[in-house]
C-alpha cells in the first residue's frame, strides 16, 4: 500500500495518547466536582461557600443580625456572588491544566453544569472516535489477512 496507508500509524502510540487524554478528563471531572468557592464579606459578618451544586455553607455572625433585613439581604447577595466568581475561576484554572488552553475557557464560567457536560460530551466523543479507528483497523488487518 503506497502512500496515505497505516503503515506509519502508530496504534501503540494512540492507545497512550488516547489513556493519556481519557485518564486527563477523568482528573478534571474528579477535580471539578471537589472545587468549593469560598468569601468573606468585609466586615466577616457573612462567609459563603459555594460548589458545583450551589450554595453548600452559609455562616452568619451573631453581628449580623444587627443589620437590617435588607442590608443583610444584600451582603449574603454580595458575598454568594463572590464565592460563586472564586469557584468559577478554579474551574477555569482546572480545565487549563487539565484540557490546555486550548479555546477559550471563559465561556463555561456562568454554568459550572455546561462544564461538567462539555467534559462528558468530549469524553464520549473521544471514546467514539477511538473505538471508530480501533474498529476499522481490526477490519483493514482482516482483510490483509494479518
Amino acid at each position: 500500500m503506497a502512500g496515505g496507508g497505516f503503515d506509519d500509524f502508530d496504534i501503540e502510540r494512540f492507545r497512550e495518547r488516547a489513556d493519556a487524554r481519557i485518564a486527563a478528563v477523568e482528573q478534571l471531572q474528579k477535580a471539578l466536582s471537589s472545587l468549593v468557592g469560598r468569601a468573606r464579606d468585609e466586615d466577616g459578618l457573612v462567609s459563603v461557600e459555594f460548589s458545583s451544586r450551589g450554595l453548600s455553607e452559609l455562616e452568619l455572625h451573631p453581628k449580623a443580625m444587627r443589620l437590617s433585613s435588607g442590608e443583610l439581604a444584600e451582603r449574603i447577595k454580595e458575598t454568594m456572588r463572590a464565592a460563586s466568581d472564586d469557584l468559577y475561576r478554579q474551574m477555569n484554572r482546572a480545565m487549563a491544566e487539565a484540557l490546555g488552553e486550548e479555546g477559550d475557557q471563559t465561556r463555561f464560567l456562568d454554568d459550572p453544569e455546561a462544564v461538567l457536560a462539555q467534559v462528558r460530551e468530549a469524553e464520549s466523543a473521544f471514546d467514539r472516535t477511538a473505538e471508530d479507528v480501533l474498529g476499522e483497523l481490526d477490519r483493514i488487518s482482516a482483510r490483509l489477512g494479518l
